[in-house]
């Protein structure tokens, strides 16, 4: 019996997921891997932890490599671009970096292209200095940089999570540094304001310089860039590094398939594109929300690492219907964590959404307690059905773990009113005899 071909193109979170799940479950499956970089499965949340030194070196930032898919059976090139893809024929042209041409043939093809940084069109953007980050190559960039002893001051431009990540890598590096955004605040597409003042005291406190409501215009030097231009004014710099944003590297597909309206690959939740033999996971590709009861796109890892197990069952031929997403993040910078899923206060009258919401601050434990810390929880709640639709939290504390109970209740339609009387243990070591989240679902109207 012949196997059946699937050729996967992008060997990150998404596409390594997609190729694991067919060559553990699918022995009738041949697997192809290309990707046009020298290495795989780098955890790029992980740089700002290395750049900074928190962590001592970059090497556990890579969960495996190209020898472990090939003791598995898959034929995998790296270094290798795929140029065009002809769907009519099913076959996948490519280039290798010594210029030599090849073709695949597919059965399916799965997409995991990822996406590419926002490169804004501004003067200078071409001059020595001026950075990215995305892949492993671009944080060895950023990390020679700051060992420089000539580069002094650093501008972020970006305040979102890998902006203000780098930003305490870089003031850690004992460099000055400038975080500018063209928003009124750091991290708006995640935190409601009562948030995300405090994370901006946090920054500045630790030294930080913001500016925020401030737009980059211009680059200026001879050869690296000497001086950053916005629109309120001209600072000297060392170093520049963007972090705007990303958009879905749609480029082979973009002319075949149907997309969304940023340019991702619109799936089903099967992960299934217009085009029946092709599937997109990861950053290329949509995803349902169960926040938004729609299909959206939220680019994270752990949204990249579902998408591609679902897509490969479905090549495999287990139907498999994704559950969807809250798009449940975090973020630590100098010892205070926030935490969130589904949708803010704001987010949600973006999208029209009628809803309010319900919020707490009390310490983590009993005051008797030594060691303790002040803990924040807003829930956001729909204002006709109650259903909980997101959820904040914050604290010197760790209190991560308590996200992922709000990220069940939303995908799981729980209300506000169900969360009340919610069996929460008390011990004070861990908590107060009345629970932050308890008092929070209270406080509800």
């Amino acid at each position: 019996m012949s196997k059946l071909k699937t050729v996967i193109v992008g060997t990150n979170h998404a596409g390594i997921a997609a190729a694991n799940t067919l060559l553990d479950n699918y022995p009738d499956q041949e697997v192809v891997m290309i990707d046009r970089n020298t290495n795989l499965s780098y955890l790029g949340c992980g740089t700002a932890l290395w750049v900074g030194r928190q962590i001592e070196s970059y090497e556990n930032l890579f969960y495996t490599n190209k020898e472990a898919f090939e003791a598995k059976g898959a034929k995998i090139y790296m270094e290798t671009t795929v140029e065009r893809i002809d769907f009519d024929k099913k076959v996948v042209y490519c280039k290798k970096h010594d210029g030599t041409e090849l073709t695949e043939s597919y059965d399916k093809l799965i997409l995991a292209t990822g996406s590419a940084p926002i490169n804004p069109d501004i003067p200078g953007r071409e001059l020595k200095n001026v950075e990215f980050l995305k892949l492993f190559q671009d944080g060895q960039t950023v990390d020679a940089a700051m060992a420089k002893a000539e580069v002094k001051t650093v501008a972020v431009i970006g305040a979102g999570y890998i902006g203000v990540e780098i930003a305490e890598a870089a003031k850690r590096r004992g460099k000055n540094v400038l975080l500018f955004d063209a928003a009124e605040r750091c991290l708006p597409n995640y935190y409601d304001q009562w948030f995300t003042d405090d994370m901006d005291k946090v920054l500045a406190d630790n030294g930080i310089e913001l500016h925020y409501n401030e737009l980059a215009k211009e680059y200026k030097g001879s050869e690296q860039v000497e001086t950053l231009v916005t629109d309120k004014g001209e600072y000297a710099v060392d170093l520049v590094i963007n972090a705007i944003g990303f958009r879905p590297n749609n480029g082979l597909g973009k002319d075949h398939l149907e997309l969304f309206a940023n340019g991702a690959y619109l799936v089903d939740l099967h992960q299934q594109t217009s085009d029946p033999d092709v599937y997109a996971v990861g950053d290329c590709s949509t995803i349902f929300s169960n926040a938004v009861q729609q299909t959206t796109y939220i680019a994270l890892a752990t949204n990249a690492v579902r998408s591609g197990i679902v897509a490969a069952h479905n090549v495999g031929g287990t139907a498999l219907e994704s559950i969807g997403v809250q798009g449940s993040n975090g973020i630590s910078i100098f010892g205070y964590h926030m935490v969130s899923t589904g949708l803010t206060v704001q987010e949600s009258e973006k999208l029209g959404l009628k809803v309010k919401h319900t919020e707490f601050e009390d310490l983590q434990k009993p005051g008797f307690m030594k060691e303790n810390n002040s803990v924040k929880i807003r829930i956001v709640y729909e204002e006709e059905s109650r259903r909980i639709v997101g959820a904040q939290m914050a604290s010197y504390e760790d209190i991560s773990m308590g996200i992922h109970m709000f990220s069940l209740a939303i995908e799981e339609k729980v209300t506000i009113d169900k969360l009340k009387l919610l069996d929460i243990f008390f011990l004070p070591h861990f908590n107060q005899p009345y629970n932050y989240i308890t008092m929070a679902a209270l406080s509800a109207e």
